[in-house]
């Protein structure tokens, strides 16, 4: 498979599970710990060598590129504070010139809608979809992992981020079934949206990471609107996998579903409890709140 280079973060939808926090701050600049979910997942992306950072946006999105971008004021306050470890912060977290680019999804018509607005961004190579709602806590990350298990793939191979759900819960997810093993990947024979457990090919649910051909944007383009009246990047992933192989990867790592209250808090508990310098007072504070119950 050709180097990575570009990345989507689709990063549109309007937040409604989090109103109020989400009526007037993107749900992707919520904060885990002291860090915006979307700038963890670019931290991600980085790690991995991912060289094009590529938001698709929406209305009222414009402090998502306003944080990729420098904040004179704020630099030259610090400066005059002598504040240079805040300073270095920002500068670490600062893309390059050119390193980032911002589409538009005028319409919120769906994820495989907001991939295709990528389209001429991404160009003709393969390119990874990264869900920003999704961390995946592992000191290399998820994507890093996904292209390492690439190298031992097809050329045009397509490759989806998977993890064990309990089977009582296979209908709130996208569920893979799985054929044989290659190098650290698994063909998939299956790809079903949010099944009854009855109907399951397996338990592996698909995890907010893709490795994506290209040839998967005519599709999209073509593509009517499926479920939810929106436009789904499974029904395209089901009809590029007629004419080239998909594969699943099983990360290693927990993943943590920002979009929900449990999985926003359990994700800053956790974050939290990795950072020294708050790691001892955050676990004293848990312990008391416990033991008030």
């Amino acid at each position: 498979m050709s180097r990575i280079r570009k990345a989507i973060f689709p990063v549109a939808g309007l937040g409604t599970r989090f109103l109020p926090a989400t009526k007037a701050m993107p749900k992707e600049m919520q904060t885990v710990v002291d860090r915006p979910l979307i700038q963890l997942v670019v931290d991600e992306a980085r790690q991995a060598g991912i060289e094009h950072c590529i938001f698709v946006t929406g209305r009222n999105k414009g402090v998502i590129e306003d944080h990729f971008d420098r904040q004179f004021e704020l630099e030259v306050t610090l400066v005059e504070r002598g504040k240079k470890a805040d300073l270095k912060l920002l500068e670490t977290d600062l893309p390059g010139a050119g390193d980032t680019s911002f589409t538009r999804q005028q319409s919120p018509l769906g994820l495989g809608h907001a991939v295709w607005c990528a389209r001429d961004l991404v160009g003709n190579e393969p390119f990874a979809v990264i869900l920003p709602d999704v961390l995946v806590k592992n000191p290399r990350g998820c994507l890093a992992q996904m292209i390492d298990a690439a190298i031992d793939l097809d050329a045009n191979a397509n490759i989806v981020a998977v993890e064990e759900v309990p089977m009582d819960r296979v209908h709130m997810y996208g569920i893979v079934g799985v054929g044989k093993q290659k190098g650290k990947a698994f063909e998939i024979t299956q790809m079903v949206e949010k099944p009854k457990q009855s109907e399951a090919p397996s338990n592996l649910s698909i995890t907010g990471r893709y490795i994506l051909q290209p040839e998967i944007f005519d599709i999209l383009g073509k593509q009517a609107a499926g479920a939810g009246g929106e436009i789904q990047l499974t029904d395209a992933m089901l009809e590029l996998a007629k004419t080239q192989p998909f594969y699943s990867f099983e990360f290693e790592g927990r993943s943590y579903d920002c979009g929900s209250k449990i999985g926003f808090l359990s994700a800053n508990v956790a974050y939290g409890l990795d950072r020294p310098d708050l790691a001892v007072e955050l676990r004293k504070e848990i312990e008391q709140l416990l033991a008030a119950k």
